[in-house]
């Protein structure tokens, strides 16, 4: 049960979350972590976490609490585990409409081609972004964000790349602000119809969009694979992207190596993301590199794809994270604790890594390594609570409502009914 001791109304709340299980926090040291310390998690049994404007003040185990002053908000953390606030460092959340006709379509057996005839793909949700307008898109952010709160993120990345014009593309990346996330402007995504090919867009995008979009985004994303943008184009939007100040990222290797993983280390990136099709040069060349590879098995899982190589990855030293790639077409799907248990079912990795992948790594991406990922004193003061006594449930509990509660900077943003206690 949440109650509240203390005389002085005046004074903002500290929270108390008192009694867990267990509170469960990845350890090493500075990320991205990789190796042995990918799996490498401190486990408090019987423990605490004290919050105090908005950030941790302290954590331990219940026997070394000492009496808490002033006004405290306590929660009563009996039965439940505590995990850091979920991040998700790769999502598509700002789009309109949805593709549940080729979603259908394909079940059926359709291939790329038939879909592509029906109006399916990525330009099917360019057309309704376009249409939705700015409060549309508002509306979807916001509504696509609740969804994630609800499964335990906390912080949240998402990329425009649905408009493909000027004034869409900017009103996507404000929209993801407003809503409090990570913005991230994929100005290289497709070749929307009304240019001839992807050089001409390119003009477009680096004169009439860019100079805006750098003053809205944190980095800049481009989808290089066959049927998108090439190695040549790739590289003349990022480098482009960075002389505006922009992180860089990158889609690649989704369905064929087309030269992203040597782009993405040549350039510093900070991830190259997908990787299904990466063959062992590749791997090796991450492995050396301080690139993090993304990894987004419920996309894979999704068009029944094959998995990327995550084992042969982190076996080799690579640092590794995992997203959702959240987006109409080909990860409808919100959920990170659902991404941790195809992590350790089909990527074969342990619930630590998968752990760590989600939350220490993940934040790197994000360049927000220093104040969450994890729950230690001086970070934000988010915090999973999951309805186990074992912290491991993030991962086992395939697709289930393990999310008991969701606290963000101090504050309980989602509870699960019946309240706790």
């Amino acid at each position: 049960m949440t109650t509240v001791a203390g005389e002085t109304a005046e004074v903002p709340a500290r929270l108390l979350v008192r009694d867990l299980a267990q509170l469960v926090t990845p350890s090493g040291g500075a990320p991205p972590l990789r190796g042995a310390a990918l799996r490498d998690v401190g486990v408090i049994e019987d423990a605490f976490v004290l919050c105090d404007g908005g950030r941790i003040e302290a954590i331990g185990r219940m026997r070394d609490l000492t009496p808490v002053s002033g006004q405290v908000v306590e929660i009563d953390g009996g039965g439940l585990s505590a995990v850091p606030g979920l991040v998700d460092c790769h999502t598509h959340a700002a789009f309109g409409g949805d593709r549940v006709d080729e979603f259908a379509l394909r079940a059926s057996g359709a291939g790329y081609e038939e879909i592509h005839a029906a109006g399916g793909g990525i330009l099917a949700t360019v057309s309704a972004t376009r249409a939705a307008g700015e409060e549309g898109l508002r509306d979807a952010v916001l509504r696509h964000r609740a969804w994630m709160l609800q499964a335990g993120t906390t912080t949240f990345e998402a990329k425009s790349g649905y408009g493909l014009d000027r004034d869409t593309e900017l009103a996507s990346l404000r929209a993801i602000a407003d809503a409090g996330g990570v913005t991230t402007w994929l100005g290289a995504h497709a070749v929307p119809p009304e240019y001839p090919d992807a050089d001409a867009y390119l003009d477009f995008a680096l004169r009439d969009v860019l100079p805006e979009a750098a003053k809205l985004a944190e980095a800049a994303d481009v989808f290089l694979e066959r049927g998108a943008f090439d190695a040549a184009q790739a590289r003349r939007f990022l480098e482009a992207c960075r002389e505006a100040g922009l992180a860089l990222r990158l889609h690649g290797d989704q369905f064929t190596e087309q030269g992203a993983v040597p782009l993405a280390v040549e350039l510093g990136a900070r991830s190259v993301d997908h990787l299904e099709a990466t063959g062992d040069e590749g791997i090796r060349a991450l492995a050396v590199s301080d690139v993090v590879a993304v990894l987004l098995p419920a996309s894979a899982l999704f068009l029944d794809r094959p998995m990327p190589p995550a084992r042969d990855l982190i076996d080799a030293g690579a640092a590794v994270a995992l997203a959702t790639d959240f987006n109409p077409g080909s990860a409808f799907c919100e959920s990170l604790p659902l991404v941790c248990s195809l992590a350790c079912t089909q990527l074969h990795l342990a619930p630590g890594e998968a752990l760590t992948g989600c939350t220490v790594n993940a934040a790197h991406v994000l360049g927000r390594s220093g104040s969450v990922g994890r729950l230690a004193p001086g970070y934000d003061a988010d915090i999973v609570l999951l309805d186990a006594t074992d912290w491991r449930y993030l991962s086992y509990h395939m697709g289930g409502e393990v999310v008991k509660a969701v606290i963000r900077k101090g504050e309980v943003v989602q509870e699960r009914l019946p309240a706790l206690g």
